[in-house]
């Protein structure tokens, strides 16, 4: 090979050799379409169904929902009796269940809960302060199954004002920690 032809040679790669990191080699980027590429007139691609899971949905519950505890709502639902043990005292008391409560404002279905409903608690605030938190599931028959009662008369009397108007009443629980004195205030709440 004649040395002016090694030059030329010499000359043309050397910038390639000089060049810091791996060869690339650059593809062209595909067009995009109204199938791929999201835009002001273009909707986002379908879900594939070749993929595992589903794209992440944005719950469409409602939060907070404020659950009505007025004389109306209450007088509205099917009243129960209750027995339940506190301290070593048992207590007749009668009131509604708090899942027909929740199911009468709409906070919980009357379906089993699943998805997004999982994901839901319920705060009961009392006057004096004091407040408790549920997991909504814990009502679910098909889950916790937990009894819960908001009542209003105990022994056969009306709840005096250290308890009433209003009481929650959690008769399967150990220990009464969670049993809401003066309740004014239900609110079923999506969890961040």
């Amino acid at each position: 090979m004649p040395r002016h032809s090694i030059a030329i040679v010499i000359a043309l790669l050397l910038p390639a050799c000089t060049a810091t990191g791996p060869a690339r080699t650059q593809l062209p980027a595909p067009a995009p379409d109204a199938t791929t590429a999201p835009g002001p007139d273009r909707t986002p691609p379908a879900h594939d169904p070749r993929l595992h899971a589903a794209p992440p949905q944005a719950p469409m519950l409602p939060s907070p929902v404020v659950v009505p505890i007025d004389a109306v709502t209450l007088a509205a639902l099917p009243r129960e009796a209750v027995t339940a043990s506190a301290h070593d005292h048992v207590l007749h008391c009668e009131g509604v269940a708090l899942e027909a409560l929740l199911q009468a404002a709409d906070a919980m279905p009357a379906e089993p809960l699943r998805g997004a409903q999982l994901g839901r608690y319920v705060q009961v605030d009392g006057r004096d302060g004091d407040r408790a938190l549920f997991a909504l599931a814990e009502f679910d028959p098909t889950l916790g199954d937990r009894a819960a009662f908001l009542v209003d008369r105990c022994d056969g009397k009306a709840l005096a004002d250290d308890d009433g108007p209003l009481r929650l009443v959690v008769p399967g629980e150990a220990r009464p920690a969670r049993w809401v004195r003066q309740v004014e205030a239900i609110t079923v709440i999506v969890a961040p």
